[in-house]
């Protein structure tokens, strides 16, 4: 995978200080850490209703001091923007191509030689949606890792890393339990947060 802030040493040092200052002083609390036998794993991140989701996610990550990578939609990779966005550990994703999308993360996440921790947004954008995409279901099962669900409740100030789930292959069952996790957390706008 490519180089991003996480691996930028002095950088990275600031960029953590900064986190840890910014969300202690506007009332945030981080919970969880790395949980273990998760060093390959895929991340829910939700609710999504935000741009700021971005940049507190970020925090929140350098908070926990974790090196990950995001997917985004193409359109925030255009150019000037795509070399900083990918720095910051973005990964273009093209919907109309969402089957290969599924199939390259697989052999992302397998192939690396190291940690890979892949942040996926189930809704796909930050509009309310009334089903959440599939895709970090099916690429977490096809690479065999876990999932870990990754949360930010806005209303609460609390953001971190939720419990470990191991995918079963009966999607419709694994899909319920998730969203029962998901139910009680407030987006950035709340109305735009469908979990049930």
């Amino acid at each position: 995978m490519h180089r991003t802030l996480f691996d930028t040493p002095i950088v990275n040092t600031l960029l953590r200080a900064f986190s840890l200052f910014f969300l202690k002083i506007t009332g945030w609390k981080v919970q969880g850490s790395m949980p273990p036998g998760c060093r390959k794993s895929v991340w829910i991140a939700a609710p999504h209703t935000s741009n700021w989701d971005l940049p507190y996610t970020l925090m929140v990550v350098f908070a926990l001091n974790l090196r990950v990578y995001w997917m985004g939609k193409e359109q925030l990779f255009r150019w000037p923007f795509r070399g900083f966005m990918m720095w910051l550990g973005g990964i273009p994703v093209h919907r109309e191509k969402s089957s290969n999308l599924v199939a390259a993360s697989i052999a992302a996440i397998q192939q690396a030689p190291g940690p890979m921790q892949l942040i996926v947004p189930p809704e796909g954008t930050r509009a309310k949606v009334r089903y959440w995409k599939t895709g970090f279901y099916y690429i977490a099962l096809g690479a065999q890792v876990p999932i870990v669900m990754a949360y930010m409740d806005y209303e609460k100030k609390i953001a971190g890393l939720g419990p470990v789930f191991q995918p079963s292959g009966d999607i419709d069952a694994d899909m319920a339990a998730i969203k029962a996790f998901y139910a009680p957390f407030k987006g950035r706008i709340a109305a735009q947060f469908h979990a049930e």
